[in-house]
């Protein structure tokens, strides 16, 4: 903690790995695609990957109880959106699968989707990098995954 006059300033450390862009935008780094997670998931849960809707959003997976929305810890506040706006299109109840590539240092995203989940009637879970069943070169099953792709730095 900083302390400049009266107004004291935190310094917090981000939980995300972040890596610029040959634009040089700079973004949250992931080692494995949302898709690769949300096939996992969705096959386990026999799921329909994105079921499309009438007004042509997509759900990432249909089952038999659950319109799914995935996403990353980073992106917390969009999955509820995503989730209730396919919960109305579908007729199913809602859920947010949040991916937590750090769970104890993302933890606090989940919980922030929980406690909303408990007041808008949307259900909520986490998974982590354990459903990829990675190999000893921690790469996923998904031949399209980046993690493929990367070069070792």
């Amino acid at each position: 903690m900083f302390v400049f006059g009266v107004i004291q300033l935190v310094v917090i450390a981000s939980p995300f790995e972040y890596k610029t862009c040959n634009l040089g935008w700079k973004h949250v780094h992931h080692k494995h695609n949302e898709v690769s997670y949300q096939q996992a998931w969705c096959n386990n849960n026999d799921g329909i990957m994105e079921y499309k809707n009438k007004d042509f959003t997509r759900v990432d997976c249909l089952t038999k109880n659950n319109a799914v929305e995935f996403d990353f810890a980073n992106k917390w506040a969009e999955s509820i959106g995503q989730a209730l706006h396919y919960q109305k299109m579908t007729g199913k109840k809602g859920k947010v699968v949040l991916i937590l590539e750090n769970p104890k240092k993302e933890m606090v995203y989940f919980k922030r989707v929980e406690a909303l989940a408990k007041i808008h009637d949307f259900d909520a879970e986490y998974i982590t990098p354990k459903i990829l069943n990675l190999d000893k070169n921690n790469k996923c099953k998904n031949p399209n995954c980046k993690c493929h792709k990367e070069k070792k730095s």
